[in-house]
């Protein structure tokens, strides 16, 4: 009998609801307009997008904590608080002042990886930063964090708001991963947001799914790969060194579907990808419009 064998028996299964949002540090779009300090952070726009997945399991990209753009509050906070998730950590890619005429102004005190949870979210003495968050309504038996580096070389891109490209200089990114005590079982999902700069983010992807090797199956990779349609599959698949995948079917897309850009999605950066779960565990695919940021969010339940 193999593992999935014995996971199924014995236990009960249900559907689990998953989804991932890159919050674009919660800007409503399409006017462009950032979030105003006034507003009341429990009743703003992050807020209502957050509440409105009603998800189990909730992987945020592009999150700031303390910045001025944002009202000065920690958005992960804001966002478990909204769902009601209050199985949550924050990950910091880097701690960095969003400015106006300079962008982002780092502070070299600072690591570039810091873990935040609840026992933080009244701390506004602490250095701004911009980084994801992991929120479950499961218990969690342990966090990993990692921070994967920044390219070398920037990239012109299309930025929300702005006419034509800019030349963007990559940051450093994180991966964040829980083990959670799903419904028939153990689970391990990890958020994560890889670099815009092809080929580096190859390399991230690999170097996170070896990361998680040893944690217990199901693995579930929820996040903003900067890679379109079946890129990411293709690459969790390639064969590793040491790696033994928890199921004989290797890594498989959970949902094909565009989420970028969000006004009228063409092409699919956001994804939901498992192993250890059978091709027809996934359903009730959507990708809702929020209001918010230029992705939509990718919203999904799987049977585990």
């Amino acid at each position: 009998m193999n593992q999935q064998s014995r996971r199924d028996q014995g236990t009960r299964r249900r559907r689990v609801r998953l989804a991932t949002f890159n919050v674009l540090h919660g800007r409503p779009l399409p006017t462009g307009r950032p979030l105003s300090p006034a507003v009341e952070p429990a009743e703003g726009p992050l807020a209502r997008a957050v509440l409105s997945l009603d998800a189990d399991v909730l992987a945020l990209q592009e999150l700031d904590r303390l910045q001025e753009r944002s009202g000065v509050v920690d958005q992960a906070s804001v966002a478990a608080d909204a769902a009601g998730l209050q199985q949550w950590r924050y990950a910091s890619a880097f701690h960095a002042r969003s400015t106006a005429d300079r962008g982002w102004v780092l502070d070299p005190a600072e690591p570039g990886l810091r873990v935040y949870g609840p026992q933080d979210a009244d701390s506004a003495t602490d250095v701004p930063s911009h980084g994801i968050a992991l929120l479950s309504r499961f218990p969690v038996r342990e966090w990993r964090a990692r921070r994967l580096a920044p390219a070398p070389l920037g990239m012109p891109l299309r930025m929300a708001g702005r006419p034509g490209l800019t030349l963007v200089r990559d940051q450093p990114r994180a991966a964040l991963a829980a083990v959670l005590e799903g419904p028939g079982g153990p689970f391990t999902a990890v958020a994560v947001h890889l670099s815009f700069v092809p080929g580096w983010n190859v390399g991230q992807l690999l170097a996170i799914r070896d990361w998680i090797t040893g944690l217990p199956a199901p693995h579930v990779l929820l996040g903003d790969f900067n890679l379109i349609g079946a890129l990411p599959r293709v690459v969790l698949n390639v064969p590793g060194k040491t790696r033994v995948p928890p199921s004989p079917r290797g890594w498989i897309d959970l949902a094909r579907v565009p989420t970028y850009p969000a006004h009228r999605p063409v092409v699919q950066f956001d994804h939901v990808l498992a192993t250890g779960v059978g091709v027809a565990a996934a359903s009730g695919t959507r990708t809702p419009a929020t209001g918010i940021s230029d992705h939509r969010p990718l919203v999904l339940e799987l049977n585990l």
